[in-house]
């Protein structure tokens, strides 16, 4: 299996408070797992992701400046839900070489529930803030524009790759193996 970072989107989150949050996402694993009514292939799909502040409205930092450091442990007291006014998913996509052909992969992360303390701040004299996300798996296989599957595979052709989120050339996809590389 081959794995290309083609495409990404580190998402943004307008809370009503006015703090904005982006999420950004990864994925450092895909593998072939066998069938799916989805082209025939499925696909185990390791992803993460994690949420840092963009912007905390001034009045919000000056109710904190006083406040206690965030203890290691997540605190259990103080935390009030923030309702989300906007949001950008975040989104990463890879290409990847499978039994079927070359497929381009997306993980994407959509937040849907957003919490606040303000009893505790964090080193940045900030609130606290926490994002609970769903996941939304999915994959397409690339099609060159104007062309059958046999001429994809002729020596002649010269691929340019209709991905449906992204450019790709499937020649440019790197065997690795087990191995992940990350060009970040």
């Amino acid at each position: 299996m081959s794995l290309g970072i083609q495409n990404s989107h580190v998402g943004k989150i307008v809370l009503e408070d006015g703090t904005v949050l982006r999420l950004r996402v990864a994925i450092v694993d895909v593998r072939e797992t066998g069938f799916s009514p989805f082209d025939g292939v499925n696909f185990g799909v390791k992803h993460i992701g994690n949420v840092f502040v963009e912007y905390i409205p001034d009045e919000l930092k000056e109710k904190v400046k006083d406040k206690p450091l965030a203890p290691p442990d997540l605190p259990q007291d103080g935390w009030e839900i923030i309702d989300i006014k906007q949001q950008e998913p975040a989104f990463k996509e890879v290409s990847v070489k499978a039994s079927k052909g070359v497929y381009v992969v997306r993980a994407q992360a959509d937040a849907v529930m957003a919490s606040r303390n303000m009893n505790y701040k964090t080193r940045f004299d900030e609130p606290l803030y926490r994002l609970n996300w769903v996941w939304k798996i999915s994959w397409k296989k690339h099609k060159e524009e104007g062309k059958s599957e046999s001429s994809l595979k002729s020596e002649e052709a010269k691929p340019k790759i209709a991905s449906p989120w992204s450019k790709i050339n499937p020649e440019e996809v790197e065997e690795v193996g087990e191995e992940i590389t990350t060009r970040i």
